[in-house]
């Protein structure tokens, strides 16, 4: 029985254009060709050439562009990507000449977003950065809707020209006001939760890195392991950006001190920068972490290039300062499962689809957080109940015993704590 999707997928011809001698570009087309499977594209061929400097009229020279009309039309394409994020000219240019759908990889990529958003937030933060995308591209995107046989909506093929163009520039600026004032008071409700779980004393750890690099299976196997109660796992799948939304997790292990979990989108080489600032909310959850689990996919053999693009990442958020912690994922595809985890310092390999190593973060973890906690001796008067509640919340509690004078407890404190029970340390 045919599937119905397979049917329903456009055809898609990717393009990219080698300039000087980049040696990231072979890997860069493969990572197009993913990002095309992960918005159900058929890939059907691909075209590349060398230039010294890409064209400013159309991006690829204009003989390329002949050549790569004849083989859209041999091809029946639907669509043409281009491996770059292209100026309106380009854009406009392509689309007329080709007289086929034309994307750029930042398009296909806000495409991606738009379809993976599930939470009201993720979604105007999505529909932000397409309109600001689009806002510039007017021209270019109407010959793209001619070649698609028009639309609905304000961005339809009515009217004419000039005149039409500035209606639809007009609508999509009143638009981006009214998600930006939306935008703005989800942030300020995010800001306040956040501020609520900072004041709570629990440390914050945020998993980032490289989209498909194992953030989501590490962070469920966690749950399944340390908080068997919780159901609320995340969604994974072996795709780019299979899952956009913030996600945070108390992790409660046995023998080792509690803390919050966070989950957020991956990053990609050349992620648009409209995305980085749209997503800046959403993202800041590892910007205001204690510690960075930085999971990366070790049997990539370009796990370097993404290690450095996550740097990268992290700077322009202004995270660079915060502490790192590299978990080396999928290590069991390099490495005899009997020698996992590897401990090495600030990195350890791991695999978090198989549980291995778990036990080993935690105590890197530990190590991260809890290095200037200290064990001390507490005698709680019954009538400060609030504070044995906060400890037990807040503090690793080794024991406590209900004696005559009060409430006995041994506990792990943080500098803060200390400085605040001070009265009740013996």
């Amino acid at each position: 029985m045919i599937d119905n999707k397979e049917l329903d997928k456009k055809r898609a011809i990717l393009v990219g254009a080698c300039i000087g001698n980049d040696p990231d570009f072979d890997t860069s087309m493969r990572e197009l060709e993913g990002l095309a499977e992960a918005e159900n594209l058929e890939v059907i061929a691909d075209i590349t050439q060398n230039l010294d400097s890409q064209d400013s009229a159309y991006y690829i020279g204009s003989g390329k562009v002949q050549e790569l009309k004849a083989l859209v039309w041999e091809m029946e394409a639907d669509l043409v990507i281009v491996n770059n994020q292209l100026s309106p000219s380009q854009l406009a240019n392509l689309a007329h000449d080709l007289e086929v759908e034309v994307i750029d990889r930042t398009n296909l990529i806000l495409n991606i977003f738009a379809d993976r958003a599930r939470t009201r937030e993720a979604k105007m933060q999505v529909d932000y950065a397409k309109l600001q995308y689009m806002l510039p591209r007017l021209v270019g995107l109407r010959q793209n809707l001619s070649r698609q046989g028009g639309t609905g909506g304000s961005m339809s093929n009515k009217g004419s020209g000039e005149t039409q163009i500035e209606l639809d520039r007009r609508h999509i600026e009143k638009q981006m006001s009214e998600l930006r004032k939306q935008l703005r008071e989800i942030s300020q409700n995010r800001d306040t939760q956040r501020r609520k779980r900072m004041t709570s004393g629990i440390p914050q750890v945020a998993l980032v890195g490289y989209t498909n690099a194992g953030k989501s299976t590490l962070l469920n196997k966690m749950i399944k392991t340390y908080c068997p109660d919780e159901e609320k796992e995340v969604m994974v799948k072996d795709m780019l950006f299979a899952t956009l939304d913030t996600t945070v997790r108390k992790i409660t292990p046995p023998d080792h001190r509690d803390f919050l979990l966070s989950d957020t989108v991956g990053f990609i080489n050349d992620l648009p920068h409209d995305l980085v600032n749209a997503f800046r909310s959403t993202l800041e959850e590892a910007v205001n972490a204690d510690l960075i689990l930085e999971v990366i996919d070790y049997s990539d053999r370009n796990y370097q290039m993404h290690m450095d693009v996550t740097a990268k990442t992290l700077k322009e958020l202004e995270a660079g300062h915060i502490p790192v912690l590299y978990v080396m994922n999928k290590s069991d595809r390099k490495y005899p499962e009997y020698q996992l985890p590897i401990d090495r310092g600030d990195k350890i390999y791991i695999s978090a689809e198989k549980g291995l190593g778990l036990e080993l973060l935690l105590q890197k973890i530990d190590e991260k957080l809890f290095s200037d906690y200290l064990t001390m001796e507490l005698i709680i008067p019954y009538t400060k109940g609030n504070v044995e509640h906060d400890l037990q919340e807040r503090a690793r509690v080794i024991s406590v015993k209900y004696e005559d004078d009060g409430i006995h407890m041994t506990a792990d404190l943080n500098q803060e704590m200390i400085k605040r029970y001070k009265e009740f340390i013996q």
